[in-house]
């Protein structure tokens, strides 16, 4: 294109039979076409989409500022929209887009977690070896597995009191650090005797105690009502798939290098995370600098407002039946949870008769299950919600399917005649129990969003206890019973949780 320009702050125009607009000319350059001679007359016309406007010069004797140009008309109104978009924030105009900032807060915290469960499953797997080296009976082992739950107890509710009031930043550092050091004490503990050993993995309960609550803190602040449900199945898949991670590599560096490696390899790995999260983490959007306008504005239009928690109002919260349930449903689901945690490559050493290797591998696979169902699960629930089915329903349906499923596969273990089958019951049993992360886990966020720290606090409290006589319980049922008896007690406990559930639970707010 040929031609030469002049400055439109010189001219007035009115275009004719064009609706007005908010197009700005002050100071700005467009290229314009002649009309007729134009010669000394300071008329001409300016191109204005496929229209002409006619432009008449102001003051024309003091100076001419014509010139023959020629040009193609083009759209000033598409131009002015971007440029509007641009002077409003707006970066993703012709520019790629920005990968959300809460989703990166969402992935440290789901790989917070897989971390979690790396720490915790490797010694589900080196308590073979360890139980051979220091001849340990089942109920010794069921009482080592279940000290870690005894600091994993103390700290759930002052986790979340703490992550409400301090922020959850500083509540998931702590915890993963806390934990890291005493996973890489564990083999030096044993070493000097089961009393060290109980302390120490006592302690890294105390480091892991705190991070659901810290968790549940950070992402009610960070992410929509829309998003929730996936935001937390893609965290706690992080478990599932720090459980497959521990399972599936736990078996090769005791076989190359002994079992104290499994727990110095894991442990130094938290050091990294923990660099990254102090980098990257904002305990609420309005802690961070860098975070971007427009969805500072989509996070905070669809939240609560998130003031500072000074007090906690326990009789109203303990006042209220849908606590209640959640509590009593959280006790009932871990319980089984915890025991297929711990026990699992036991059952498959024992009853099938895998190796030690085996047993780690087909460890995985339920693992692998519930880290693929329970993102199925948050999408199929967040879709529900955006289609008007209310918040209780989806949690009621989500919740049931998380009860009813795994009591199913169980108890059709004692009537399968093949290890394949076997595993398969027991991946399908764990995948079903995945959609709880859309059930009762999204529910604390629901019903008592500012307090949701200390609601998952409480209700995992009782999930704790599930762990800890669950744990120590099968040991004690194996040496006087069998695993029938572990499944049956597990079952029903599932069943009496489906009940509870779906009686008092609410998917709506009850606490301010």
């Amino acid at each position: 294109m040929s031609g030469k320009a002049f400055l439109l702050s010189h001219y007035s125009f009115s275009p004719p039979n064009i609706p007005r607009t908010n197009f700005n000319v002050h100071n700005s350059f467009y290229h314009t076409s002649e009309s007729g001679s134009g010669r000394g007359r300071g008329r001409g016309r300016f191109g204005y989409g496929q229209r002409e406007l006619l432009l008449v010069k102001r003051n024309s004797s003091s100076r001419k500022l014509w010139a023959d140009v020629k040009s193609k008309p083009f759209k000033i109104a598409e131009d002015d929209a971007l440029l509007r978009k641009k002077e409003d924030g707006d970066n993703s105009v012709g520019l790629p887009q920005e990968f959300p900032k809460r989703w990166v807060i969402v992935i440290l915290c789901f790989s917070a977690f897989l971390l979690c469960n790396m720490d915790r499953v490797n010694m589900s797997i080196a308590i073979l070896p360890m139980a051979s080296e220091y001849n340990w009976t089942p109920i010794t082992v069921g009482l080592i597995q279940s000290s870690f739950f005894w600091g994993y107890l103390l700290t759930q509710i002052a986790g979340g009191i703490w992550a409400d009031t301090v922020g959850g930043k500083a509540v998931l550092g702590f915890g993963v650090i806390w934990w890291s050091v005493a996973t890489v004490l564990t083999p030096i503990a044993a070493k000097l005797g089961l009393p060290f050993l109980f302390v120490v993995r006592a302690f890294m309960g105390i480091g892991e105690g705190v991070a659901m609550p810290a968790m549940n803190n950070i992402l009610s602040k960070w992410v929509p009502v829309s998003e929730r449900s996936r935001s937390l199945a893609l965290v706690y898949s992080g478990m599932y798939l720090g459980s497959v991670t521990g399972l599936a590599f736990s078996p090769f560096l005791i076989k190359q290098f002994g079992w104290p490696s499994v727990f110095f390899s894991f442990g130094s790995v938290g050091t990294v995370w923990f660099a990254v999260w102090l980098n990257k983490a904002y305990s609420s959007p309005l802690d961070d600098p860098t975070l971007r306008p427009e969805e500072k504005k989509l996070i905070l239009c669809s939240s609560v407002s998130k003031e500072p928690v000074k007090s906690i109002p326990w009789k109203l919260i303990l006042s209220k039946p849908p606590v209640w349930a959640l509590i009593v449903s959280h006790f009932c689901h871990n319980w089984g949870t915890f025991i297929l945690l711990t026990w699992m490559p036991t059952y498959y050493h024992q009853v099938l008769k895998f190796n030690l290797t085996e047993s780690g591998l087909f460890a995985v696979l339920p693992w692998l299950t519930m880290a693929a169902t329970a993102n199925v699960g948050g999408w199929i629930a967040d879709s529900l919600v955006r289609r008007g089915t209310s918040v209780t329903v989806v949690r009621k349906i989500m919740q049931t399917i998380g009860f009813l499923g795994p009591a199913f596969f169980l108890t059709q273990l004692s009537r399968v005649d093949s290890p394949a089958m076997a595993v398969l019951c027991m991946a399908c049993s764990q995948g079903s129990d995945a959609f709880s992360q859309s059930g009762l886990y999204s529910n604390h966020q629901d019903i008592a969003p500012r307090y949701s720290g200390v609601l998952l606090g409480l209700s995992n409290t009782a999930g704790v206890l599930a762990g800890v006589f669950g744990t120590a319980a099968t040991g004690y049922i194996l040496q006087h019973g069998s695993w029938d008896d572990v499944f049956k007690v597990s079952v029903g406990l599932y069943l009496v949780g489906t009940v509870v559930w779906n009686a008092f639970s609410t998917g709506e707010k009850i606490i301010d």
